[in-house]
């Protein structure tokens, strides 16, 4: 079914991306991120796990993959413009939708107050003939779920105000990573998917030996993205406006240039 998309109100001045491993962010959002920084807002990346099993070596020492990760995810967001990191360090592949993981998300949205958070489809349990990572899923229905209703609610964790003083937050713009018939917000990074693709190569322990191949599939994924919107590279999102004042739906995709 096709949903009438929503009139896009966003993204506001400040953007937390929240997802499960080193690299999820750039594969989903690494133009938008890049685009949005230019024209001056902050970004801030949220990563749930430490990403040590991202390797075939049976050989390898996890705790140090997990701090390499760790730094190419602190490269790559810097070429983006990223300019605060959180690592909430869980077990990466064990990754579960839990009220600890969800008050952990509550804690830092509460903590940097974001206008918008880009997260993980958590409805997407296979993409063509990929299935998608439960870790994925994971995240983004904690994510979801912190963002309405917890963190917008005092009596959910009422202790993170009195023993942190972190205030009630409404996050007025989210987006999860869509593609096909129910994405209904566009962004334009074709003057950003360069950055994207380098974004990208900075996970060196993800991306070996990167060919002018990848950065073509790179192109080709941003490609079909961009399909539904007439534009030639985008990245696209189920969008939804929660602040106070939501607007009537759209009858159309919106673009943003």
């Amino acid at each position: 079914m096709t949903l009438p998309p929503q009139e896009h109100l966003g993204p506001g001045k400040r953007i937390m991306v929240v997802v499960a491993h080193p690299d999820d962010a750039e594969f989903m959002c690494a133009g938008t991120i890049a685009k949005w920084t230019r024209e001056g807002k902050e970004a801030i990346y949220v990563v749930a796990t430490n990403g040590n099993k991202g390797t075939s070596d049976r050989d390898v020492d996890l705790n140090a993959l997990a701090r390499t990760r760790e730094a190419e995810q602190q490269s790559a967001g810097r070429i983006l413009g990223v300019s605060h990191f959180e690592f909430l360090e869980h077990e990466d592949g064990m990754l579960q939708n839990t009220l600890e993981l969800r008050m952990q998300v509550v804690r830092l949205i509460r903590k940097h107050r974001p206008t918008a958070v880009i997260t993980e489809n958590p409805t997407a349990r296979w993409v063509g003939n990929y299935i998608n990572h439960p870790d994925h899923r994971a995240i983004g229905e904690a994510t979801v779920d912190a963002v309405f209703p917890s963190a917008r609610d005092f009596h959910m964790w009422p202790d993170l105000y009195h023993d942190h003083g972190l205030e009630p937050h409404i996050v007025d713009h989210l987006y999860l990573g869509m593609r096909g018939d129910e994405a209904n917000v566009f962004v334009d990074i074709a003057e950003t998917i360069d950055l994207k693709v380098r974004a990208l190569r900075a996970h060196a322990s993800q991306v070996r030996n990167p060919t002018p191949e990848f950065d073509a599939f790179v192109r080709t994924m941003a490609g079909r993205s961009a399909e539904q919107s007439g534009l030639e590279f985008a990245e696209s999102y189920r969008y939804f406006y929660l602040g106070l004042n939501a607007a009537p739906p759209s009858q159309t995709p919106v673009r943003t240039q």
